[in-house]
């Protein structure tokens, strides 16, 4: 049995789908505040639940042999306004998850971090080996989260391994609200015939990695017995104009905002150690990627 954590949610579901499709049993813990049980296929079991409750976690855990801790308070500006609920979800629920693997015999967690945790990193690609320089709560808190599943395979023997997310994208990924990211809120932007919104000056770069090759990573990190932290990018980075111009807008028709607190100028993942351990490589370019996300 597979719990996947965050299941109702974007990459969530997409992962849920692709578990049940190899036949796997799966079953999902998801509170709702932003995850949508209409994503979710019939033959997955749906717990609604919050991960910093040990008892509704502790239920989920019933039989389960392998876990994809996706749930999480997501996106840099919410974390600079929210700064303890983030701490409290994404710190202490990651611990949450952890414990209750630990104590129901599950054989592998693979927790969900973010590149987030290299800051404005001084080497770009960037390995896995740069000294992490989180700049905003959300950061920090996925730095926890990884530093605890570190802790309980030295301790307590738990096959674990974090996947350091780089910008993850594609289709049911939501365009709404105020932390919508880049790709679906300025796709939504030029369907509806408005100017996307660009932050700061639009040189900001951004590794682009589309949601089926993160999805990949995931099931053969599942396999896996690899532990340490990997991440996870198309080793490509992209800057925040080129993709409105990929996705058939022009820098002549944005609307200019602030640069946000929190966020970073460059990411790029440098991806040698996912290759060389778990043989994955993204498939998806970006042209692609876009092309499926707006069909």
């Amino acid at each position: 049995m597979l719990l996947v954590t965050g299941g109702a949610g974007f990459i969530g579901s997409h992962l849920v789908q692709a578990a049940l499709a190899r036949g796997q049993a799966v079953r999902v813990l998801d509170d709702l505040s932003s995850g949508r049980p209409e994503r979710l296929p019939p033959d997955a079991e749906l717990l609604v639940g919050d991960i910093t409750d040990p008892v509704a976690v502790k239920d989920a855990m019933q039989g389960v042999t392998h876990v994809a801790h996706l749930a999480a308070l997501r996106a840099v500006p919410r974390s600079v306004a929210q700064p303890l609920d983030t701490d409290r979800v994404n710190s202490h629920g990651t611990l949450s998850v952890l414990d209750a693997a630990k104590q129901a015999g599950a054989r592998r967690v693979v927790v969900t971090s973010s590149s987030s945790i290299y800051g404005a990193a001084a080497t770009l690609p960037t390995p896995e080996t740069a000294r992490p320089r989180p700049a905003s709560p959300y950061a920090g808190s996925k730095l926890a989260g990884e530093h605890y599943a570190e802790v309980y395979a030295g301790l307590f023997g738990l096959s674990t391994v974090s996947l350091r997310l780089f910008n993850v994208y594609g289709p049911g990924q939501s365009p709404d609200g105020p932390y919508a990211q880049l790709v679906p809120r300025t796709l939504q932007a030029l369907r509806n015939g408005e100017r996307p919104v660009v932050y700061g000056n639009g040189t900001q770069s951004r590794d682009l990695v589309y949601v089926d090759d993160v999805v990949g990573a995931f099931l053969v990190a599942l396999d896996s017995d690899v532990t340490g932290t990997l991440n996870v990018g198309s080793g490509r980075a992209t800057t925040v104009l080129d993709v409105v111009k990929a996705a058939g807008g022009h820098e002549t028709n944005v609307q200019w905002l602030p640069e946000r607190p929190g966020d970073v100028p460059h990411t790029c993942a440098d991806i040698t150690a996912i290759e060389q351990a778990l043989g994955w490589r993204p498939t998806v370019d970006l042209a692609d990627g876009l092309r499926r996300t707006a069909s």
